[in-house]
């Protein structure tokens, strides 16, 4: 394939946005350039309808890879400028396609952006289709075609592509505000967030460690999944809690079957403070209904019950192996599966309560002191961007 000049953007549900599509395509070409700012030289214009990457001779396979990531766009195509002269459109498509000698088979679609030119629509898919068979081998496929050549007039120039890449769709990051991941290190936490993400969600994510009984390597696991995320958003912010000692408390006031539960809700109290001092809206978490002891709906409905907060459960209805193919598709399932447990694995009861109460779980937390050990973990939480960077633009 020649070399391209631009990357052409398109959008996916922003269209049906109404009133709202004006400040949903601002967002998303913010995004667009946060994500893309490692590549020096690459230039952005914004059109009504489309949005242009100029490569301006960056690498063209690295530049569309990261902009694949950004949510809110529906497709993207290596794209090249002519004027909007059909001699030279006819010349340009035909260059394009004979560099493609393992194809067989190509379809003109043209669409005018600019309804002056002439001739219309379906001239200029004749003109192009009729230079292209007479100079080259290729024949016309209209229903499966192994080329589509996309021809856009607009004024002054036309784009021609003859590729489409799949965008990752949803809204762009941060147009439905931001909210408070719960990033375990396993396989759920990062799907989650990733699916969050596609709504529009901004996510900074917290992370409950317990040293010495998890180990470096684990929250090196959870640094590495979060920085994985990140190119999602342009960066992560990362709040690590020291779980220790309330951990520990726990298991030495509480019948072991409610350990799990207890902990959870002590986990959702946390995040709770920590998600209103970062104008978070809401909790994300990766459970899904029945997999495990604290996901049964009386375990959700005993944990649920120390926070006033939404809280979204993006994997609720998914089944495990559900689950798995999306940490496959995002690249966090190998992350994911590396051998180092988090402070939940660690501490397992053999016989965790899968209906819980919550009259139960007060009568245990009436039994020590938690409150004191809680806003001990939140004042001595650590927090870390990823990936690490001198600097970062805090977007909200």
């Amino acid at each position: 394939m020649q070399r391209a000049e631009y990357i052409l953007v398109r959008f996916g549900e922003l269209s049906t946005k109404g009133k709202n599509r004006n400040e949903f395509i601002a967002k998303l070409f913010q995004n667009l350039k946060k994500s893309c700012e490692e590549f020096d030289g690459l230039t952005f214009e914004k059109t009504h309808d489309r949005l242009f990457i100029h490569l301006n001779g960056c690498d063209q396979e690295a530049v569309m890879a990261r902009a694949s990531k950004v949510f809110g766009i529906s497709s993207l195509s290596f794209a090249y400028k002519v004027n909007s002269v059909l001699d030279e459109i006819c010349a340009k498509a035909l260059e394009l396609v004979s560099t493609m000698s393992d194809k067989h088979t190509f379809k003109v679609k043209a669409h005018r952006q600019n309804k002056q030119f002439q001739p219309n629509s379906d001239g200029i898919n004749r003109a192009v289709a009729t230079v292209i068979l007479q100079n080259s081998e290729l024949k016309v496929d209209v229903h499966r075609p192994d080329i589509l050549i996309n021809v856009e007039v607009s004024s002054p120039y036309t784009y021609i592509m003859v590729d489409k890449y799949p965008g990752a769709g949803g809204y762009p990051v941060g147009v439905a505000g931001k909210g408070l991941v719960l990033l375990s290190g396993g396989i759920d936490s990062p799907v989650c967030s990733y699916l969050a993400m596609k709504r529009g969600v901004f996510l900074e994510a917290i992370h409950f460690a317990a040293p010495p009984y998890t180990s470096e390597g684990a929250l090196d696991k959870v640094k590495t999944l979060a920085t994985s995320l990140s190119h999602y958003q342009g960066y992560m912010r990362l709040h690590i809690v020291p779980f220790t000692d309330l951990q520990l408390a726990i298991y030495k006031n509480v019948n072991e079957s409610y350990c799990i539960t207890l902990m959870r809700r002590m986990m959702f109290r946390i995040a709770k403070q920590i998600a209103s001092k970062r104008r978070c809206k809401i909790i994300v978490t990766g459970e899904s209904i029945g997999q495990v002891a604290s996901q049964t709906l009386d375990s959700m409905q005993c944990i649920n019950a120390v926070v006033d907060m939404p809280v979204i459960r993006p994997c609720a209805c998914m089944d495990k192996l559900e689950i798995i193919d999306i940490a496959k598709k995002i690249e966090t399932y190998e992350t994911s599966i590396l051998p180092y447990e988090d402070c939940c694995t660690i501490f397992t009861p053999k016989n965790p309560v899968t209906r819980p109460s919550i009259e139960k779980c007060e009568y245990y937390e009436s039994r020590f002191d938690w409150e004191s050990l809680l806003q001990q973990a939140i004042e001595t939480t650590e927090s870390v961007v990823l990936p690490l960077k001198s600097e970062t633009e805090d977007l909200f």
